[in-house]
């Protein structure tokens, strides 16, 4: 029997598949909470092949126009995959949409972008993976880069930096102060963090804003990792104005290896308090405080090469690892 495409919505049910060619089904909890328009299988004898979702309905835009959204992917051969993206672009093209861009489990604030450049770096906590042929499957099937980011490695973290000191001049000058996150006020705290969130990435490549709730819970599932020393808050007259969170590389400790190094994973900055210095001068304590804590490296995490994130990055740290997001015109 040739192979054949199911196509499922966000709350039915999964089917009864074998997982032999090395294909999970999509966890039907992400089906719910990711709420895709539709989710599509490559089923051949019962075997599951392929599988992704699609998002046409409040996704990013891209040159003013809504995209099409294609994540949850997992492929256990190129042609398999390739079937299933020129379906699911028929798919998206029939629902108005003129670009498909992944993978991307429907916006920026969940898993999004392939490794395509590995190196030597085991995974570190909170980066996304992926079988290094997946890249290949979409471009053979006709999706080029739009956009690339990297992780980078600082292995001095403790070393002083004079632009830093001349930073927390300026910033106490403007009445700003950083400290650490109270973790006896979390609730509140992760509500402001939210609310500034959404001020801080508003500009940022394929953004849409994320639900409270959903934001919450991502939070919330590594507060106990967290070492206040390692999450800081900026202020000024009681607002949030920039935050910076880290956290120790917990995939250390379930390789077995002692946990010597800190992840720096999001830094936030209000366009009220930019010109200061404030991002570099949370970036940099972080990655000292780490230090004085016993980390001895640093990893930039997932930043956008051509971002500030990025360009405040190459201060100190070294790339080992790149990422792509791919798109395919539908037009």
């Amino acid at each position: 029997m040739p192979a054949n495409i199911v196509e499922l919505a966000a709350t039915d049910p999964d089917p009864e598949l074998h997982a032999e060619a090395g294909v999970a089904l999509i966890p039907i909890s992400d089906r719910r909470l990711h709420q895709p328009d539709r989710s599509l299988l490559l089923v051949e004898n019962g075997r599951l092949l392929a599988r992704l979702s699609c998002w046409w309905t409040a996704t990013p835009e891209l040159d003013g126009r809504p995209i099409g959204a294609i994540g949850h992917y997992a492929a256990s051969d190129a042609a398999s995959g390739g079937q299933l993206l020129d379906a699911v672009c028929v798919l998206l093209r029939e629902h108005g949409r003129h670009l498909a861009v992944g993978p991307m489990d429907g916006n920026t604030w969940r898993r999004y972008r392939f490794i395509v450049e590995r190196g030597t770096e085991p995974p570190f906590a909170l980066e996304p993976d992926n079988h290094d042929e997946w890249p290949a499957h979409w471009t053979g099937a006709g999706f080029t880069t739009v956009a690339t980011y990297a992780s980078a490695l600082n292995e001095t973290p403790g070393a002083p930096d004079r632009r830093t000191d001349e930073a927390l001049a300026r910033l106490a000058d403007a009445g700003i102060t950083i400290a650490p996150i109270d973790l006896s006020h979390v609730d509140t705290t992760l509500e402001r963090i939210y609310e500034l969130s959404l001020r801080a990435f508003s500009d940022n490549f394929l953004y849409t804003p994320i639900g409270r709730a959903e934001f919450m819970a991502q939070y919330r599932a590594v507060l106990p990792h967290v070492r206040p020393e390692l999450m800081l808050l900026a202020e000024r007259s009681g607002e949030l104005v920039g935050y910076m969170f880290a956290l120790p590389d917990l995939l250390q400790r379930m390789r077995g290896v002692p946990v010597d190094t800190v992840i720096l994973k999001t830094l936030a900055v209000d366009e009220s308090a930019r010109g200061f210095g404030l991002g570099g001068a949370l970036l940099d304590l972080a990655q000292r405080g780490g230090h004085a804590l016993g980390y001895t490296r640093a990893i930039h995490a997932l930043f956008h090469e051509a971002n500030v994130s990025g360009r405040i990055s190459g201060r100190y740290a070294g790339p080992i690892r790149k990422y792509a997001l791919f798109s395919r015109s539908l037009t």
